[in-house]
């Protein structure tokens, strides 16, 4: 029930920032807009995007490294099904189910796997960060067209997250360092509570320590941002040429400025940030560059279709190639405790008899 009750409460959500978004749009004129728009930028936009992952994935290979050794195949499938399946559905679960996939396969400790996309966050921030700051203190035109207020508070908030992150980073560098004093300090709650889940818990904090190893070291910190940055200019890359196929007037590095915006857009957890990256394009092309609404929302709408629409067609190609479908990946609730071939063949057993078809009990294991 309680599941049900978020799911609502983000569709709701979802709804209400669309809503929000067509406020003041004249839906004729978005159409027009739409129409006109120059498909070689929006194509070369969708190209850009299928290198994104291919990094995307390189960079997840580089932070398992201390964990174990992975194929960049299984790296790059299971990052395309987890982008696909936090697109299609509400709560971003695919969070979870992208180092899922690649730890049943590679048989690596899901929670250590787990581990290593929150330092993806913290790396996608820093970078995001790192050009929204060369933005303001290189690139910054004079911005004629701004809302003065509107650019100051997102300054300040870029230098608390900045703030944040460093933060974070260093606290995880420390847990890292030293996983088996995590554990230890853990245990110490076995006198007021059950020794046997203050083991199982100690376990589980050890692991995810352990998967944090990438940060132990500052120089592979520095590899890893530097892994980022493609990752994000490719983004950047994207927004601009999307920009450029609608006719709007935009400096390259005007889209650092757009892309600090849809990050905070998409930080709320509708599917595939729809909605809040909408209306955070919206808001900054109408803001900063003086963009018609009606030419920005097209904007938003394509840039958006151009970025997560390719994402989820593959992603569900592969899930199939996988013999999963988006129903049986949503039921999956991956723990440390679960064997993942079981899990997993438990979900493609439960499709099948939806479908109508038999299974075999499932093999488990210690």
């Amino acid at each position: 029930m309680r599941s049900e009750l978020r799911t609502g409460l983000i569709l709701a959500v979802t709804v209400a920032l669309l809503a929000y978004f067509l406020r003041s749009a004249n839906l004729s004129a978005v159409w027009i807009e739409l129409r006109r728009a120059e498909l070689a930028p929006i194509t070369g936009s969708i190209l850009v995007m299928v290198f994104v992952y291919v990094m995307r994935a390189v960079r997840w290979q580089f932070l398992l490294r201390p964990i174990g050794r992975t194929g960049f195949g299984i790296a790059f499938r299971a990052t395309v099904i987890g982008f696909a399946i936090s697109a299609l559905l509400p709560a971003r679960p695919g969070e979870a189910v992208r180092p899922y996939l690649l730890a049943r396969r590679e048989r690596l400790s899901f929670t250590s796997v787990l581990a290593t996309i929150l330092i993806e966050r913290m790396l996608d921030l820093a970078a995001v960060l790192i050009m929204f700051a060369s933005f303001v203190l290189l690139f910054d035109p004079g911005m004629q067209a701004v809302d003065s207020r509107l650019y100051d508070a997102v300054k300040l908030g870029g230098t608390v997250a900045a703030a944040a992150a460093v933060a974070i980073l260093a606290v995880m560098s420390v847990f890292a360092g030293h996983p088996e004093r995590l554990g230890r300090m853990v245990l110490a709650a076995e006198r007021v509570l059950p020794a046997k889940a203050v083991h199982a818990i100690a376990r589980i904090v050890e692991r995810f320590a352990g998967g944090l190893a990438a940060t132990r070291n500052p120089w592979d910190l520095v590899k890893g941002l530097a892994l980022s940055m493609p990752v994000w200019l490719g983004i950047a890359v994207s927004v601009w040429l999307v920009a450029r196929a609608f006719h709007i007037t935009l400096p390259f590095t005007g889209s650092f400025l757009l892309l600090t915006l849809l990050v905070v857009g998409v930080a709320v957890p509708t599917p595939g940030g729809v909605g809040g990256f909408h209306e955070a394009f919206r808001v900054g092309a109408t803001a900063f560059y003086g963009v018609d609404n009606d030419r920005a929302v097209g904007c938003a709408i394509a840039m958006h279709a151009s970025q997560f629409v390719p994402v989820v067609v593959a992603g569900l190609v592969f899930m199939a190639q996988e013999g999963l479908s988006l129903g049986s990946m949503s039921t999956i609730k991956p723990t440390e405790s679960s064997d993942p071939d079981t899990t997993l063949e438990s979900a493609r057993r439960a499709q099948r008899g939806a479908a109508g078809g038999g299974g075999t009990p499932a093999h488990t294991k210690e």
